[in-house]
C-alpha cells in the first residue's frame, strides 16, 4: 500500500477519487474505515467482557436493553453527519474548499448545541422507561440511561468529526480517533470496574472520561492544528441558510436512524419478556457479530465520499461503477468473516460468561446473526451511494422497511413458533430482503446530484467566509 496517501491534502485526495482507478481508490479510502470498524467492534466486546464477567448478567442485560434508547438520541447527530458528509463532499468535488470549511464549522457548533439540548431529554426518559421493564433490571436501566445523558454532547461531536474527515477523503483520521478511544476505554474500564468496583456506574464513567479526552483531541485537530483542513471559530455566527439546507438533507437520515433504533427497542421489548438470561445472550451475540457487520458496511462511508465527489464533478458513470465494485468487495469480505467467526463461535462466547444457559442462547443466535452479514453489507454500501447523491430519503425508507416491516412483523408473526429465536431469524430475513430491494432501486436511479447548490447559498457562504477572515490557503 502507498503510505504517501496518508499525507495527501484534500485537493490531492479529490484528484485521486476523481481520476484514480476505482478499486485502488476504494481500498485506500476503505482500509482506514475497515480498521476503524474493527476497532469499533472490539470496543463493545471489551465492554461486554468486563460487564458480563464482573458486573454480572443483570447489568449486562440492562446495557443491552438501553442501547437502542441511547442510539435514538444520537440519531440526530447521525442525521447531521450524513447531511454534512454529502454537502462537504460535493463542495470538495467542485474544488470549493472554502465553502466546505465554512459548512464544517457550522455543523460542529450546531451539533454540540443540539447535543447539549438532547442530554436532559435522555435523563427524563430514564424514569418512564425503567419503570416499565423487568424489576430485576429496572434500577440498572435507570442508572445507565440517566448517566449516559452526560456523554451525549461528546458523542454528537464525534459523529460530526467523522463526517468532516470522511467528506475530505481522510478516513484514517477517524481510525486514529477510534484507536485512542479503544485504549482509553480499556484503561478506564480496568480503573473504574476492576480496581474501584464501581460496576455499571464505572462503565458509564469510563465512557464519559474517554469521550471528554477524545473531544479535546478532536478540537485540537479541527481548530488548532495547522493544515489545509483547519477551521476557524473567530467571529463565528450561525449561517441559517446553510443550517436550513443541512437540516433539510439530514432530517430523513435522522428519522431513519430514530426509527431504526425504535425498532430495535421494540424488538428488545419482545426479548426482555423472556428474562435477563435471554437478553444477555442476545447482547453477547450482538457484541461478537458487530465485527462481522461493521467491516463489510465500512465500504458504505467510502462510497458516500466517492459518489458525492464524482457526481459533484459530473462523473456519474464513475460513481455508478464505484458502487458496483464496492458491493462486490463488501460481499466477499462478509463471506470471509462468516467462514472465520462461525467455527469459532463457542470459543468466543465463553469469554463473556460461563453460565451455560446464557451460552446456549448466545451460540445459537450468533450463528443466525452472522449469516445475515452479506445482505447487510450490500445494503449499507448502496445506502452510502444514495447518501452521496443527496437522496437521503431512500435510506430512510429502506431502514424503516428493514426493521419495521421485514423484521418486526416477521418476529410478531413467527414468535409463537420460534419463541425468542424469531428475533434472530428476523435479522437474517430482513437483511437479505432489504439488500434485494435496495439493489432494485439503485439500478433505476440517475447518477446525478439531487442537492441543489443555489447561488444564494454559495454567495452567502462566501460573504460569511470573508467576514470570518479565513487566512489559510490550500497547498497542492
Amino acid at each position: 500500500m502507498n503510505f504517501n496517501f496518508l499525507h495527501q491534502n484534500t485537493e490531492k485526495r479529490r484528484e485521486l477519487i476523481l481520476n484514480g482507478p476505482i478499486s485502488t481508490t476504494l481500498l485506500l479510502l476503505s482500509v482506514p474505515t475497515l480498521m476503524m470498524g474493527l476497532v469499533q467492534s472490539i470496543m463493545p466486546v471489551m465492554d461486554g467482557i468486563f460487564i458480563n464477567n464482573i458486573v454480572g448478567t443483570i447489568g449486562a442485560s440492562a446495557i443491552t436493553y438501553s442501547g437502542p434508547i441511547i442510539n435514538m438520541m444520537v440519531a440526530l447527530a447521525q442525521g447531521l453527519s450524513v447531511a454534512g458528509m454529502a454537502m462537504i463532499g460535493q463542495m470538495n468535488g467542485k474544488g470549493n474548499y472554502k465553502n466546505a470549511k465554512h459548512v464544517s464549522t457550522q455543523i460542529v457548533v450546531f451539533a454540540f448545541l443540539i447535543g447539549c439540548i438532547t442530554a436532559p431529554l435522555l435523563y427524563l426518559l430514564a424514569f418512564p422507561i425503567s419503570s416499565r421493564v423487568d424489576s430485576q433490571i429496572s434500577h440498572d436501566v435507570f442508572l445507565y440511561l440517566a448517566l449516559n445523558s452526560l456523554v451525549l454532547p461528546f458523542s454528537f461531536l464525534e459523529s460530526i468529526y467523522n463526517a468532516i474527515k470522511n467528506a475530505n477523503g481522510k478516513p484514517e483520521a477517524t481510525f486514529i480517533r477510534m484507536i485512542l478511544m479503544l485504549i482509553l476505554k480499556i484503561v478506564f474500564n480496568v480503573l473504574f470496574i476492576v480496581v474501584f468496583h464501581f460496576g455499571l456506574i464505572g462503565s458509564v464513567m469510563s465512557s464519559l472520561v474517554s469521550n471528554m479526552l477524545i473531544c479535546i483531541w478532536m478540537f485540537y485537530e479541527l481548530f488548532i492544528k495547522e493544515g489545509d483542513d483547519k477551521l476557524l471559530l473567530k467571529g463565528f455566527k450561525f449561517d441559517f441558510k446553510v443550517l436550513k439546507r443541512l437540516i433539510k438533507i439530514g432530517v430523513p437520515s435522522m428519522i431513519s436512524s430514530l426509527m431504526l433504533n425504535l425498532g430495535f427497542f421494540l424488538i428488545n421489548n419482545e426479548t426482555e419478556k423472556y428474562g435477563p438470561v435471554v437478553l444477555t445472550g442476545q447482547g453477547i451475540a450482538n457484541n461478537i457479530s458487530s465485527v462481522c457487520f461493521n467491516l463489510p458496511s465500512a465500504f458504505g462511508s467510502s462510497i458516500t465520499t466517492m459518489v458525492s465527489m464524482n457526481v459533484g464533478a459530473g462523473q456519474g458513470d464513475k460513481a455508478k461503477k464505484s458502487t458496483v465494485v464496492a458491493c462486490i468487495i463488501s460481499a466477499v469480505t462478509a463471506a470471509i468473516l462468516i467462514a472465520i467467526v462461525v467455527p469459532l463461535s463457542s470459543s468466543l462466547t465463553v469469554l463473556f460468561t460461563h453460565e451455560q444457559n446464557v451460552l446456549d442462547i448466545a451460540n445459537k443466535s450468533l450463528h443466525i446473526y452472522t449469516y445475515s452479514v452479506i445482505g447487510f453489507g450490500i445494503c449499507m454500501v448502496e445506502q452510502g451511494a444514495f447518501i452521496g447523491l443527496g437522496r437521503t430519503g431512500v435510506p430512510l425508507i429502506i431502514s424503516i422497511l428493514r426493521i419495521w416491516l421485514l423484521r418486526y412483523l416477521f418476529i410478531l408473526g413467527t414468535e409463537r413458533y420460534l419463541s425468542f429465536y424469531s428475533v434472530f431469524w428476523g435479522n437474517l430475513f430482513s437483511n437479505y430482503m432489504a439488500a434485494i430491494i435496495t439493489t432494485i432501486l439503485i439500478t433505476r436511479i440517475k447518477w446525478v446530484s439531487s442537492i441543489s447548490q443555489s447561488n444564494s447559498i454559495n454567495e452567502n457562504a462566501g460573504k460569511t467566509s470573508t467576514a470570518l477572515k479565513y487566512k489559510e490557503s490550500h497547498s497542492s
